[in-house]
């Protein structure tokens, strides 16, 4: 055993997702952060879709929600698969 420990590395897809400079850092903080950090990601990602409202009207509204159906559709699929 030796004193000091090396950090683990990341998989290829998680270095490339964090070095997106906005959404990347977002994720890393939640990630890797307290649970505190939950809640300014949650309270970022609110913010950026009310901005996208303000910028774009209505479509800033609806498209981010569309977006998420084919999320949603895939966590029914796992939920329901066990």
């Amino acid at each position: 055993m030796t004193a000091l420990e090396m950090p683990r590395r990341l998989p290829l897809w998680q270095r490339l997702f964090f070095a997106v400079p906005l959404f990347g850092w977002m994720a890393r903080d939640a990630a890797n952060g307290t649970a505190q950090d939950w809640y300014y990601t949650a309270a970022a990602i609110i913010s950026m879709w009310g901005c996208s409202t303000l910028l774009f009207g209505l479509p800033g509204l609806y498209i981010p929600a569309v977006m998420m159906v084919p999320v949603m559709f895939l966590i029914l699929i796992l939920i329901s698969r066990g």
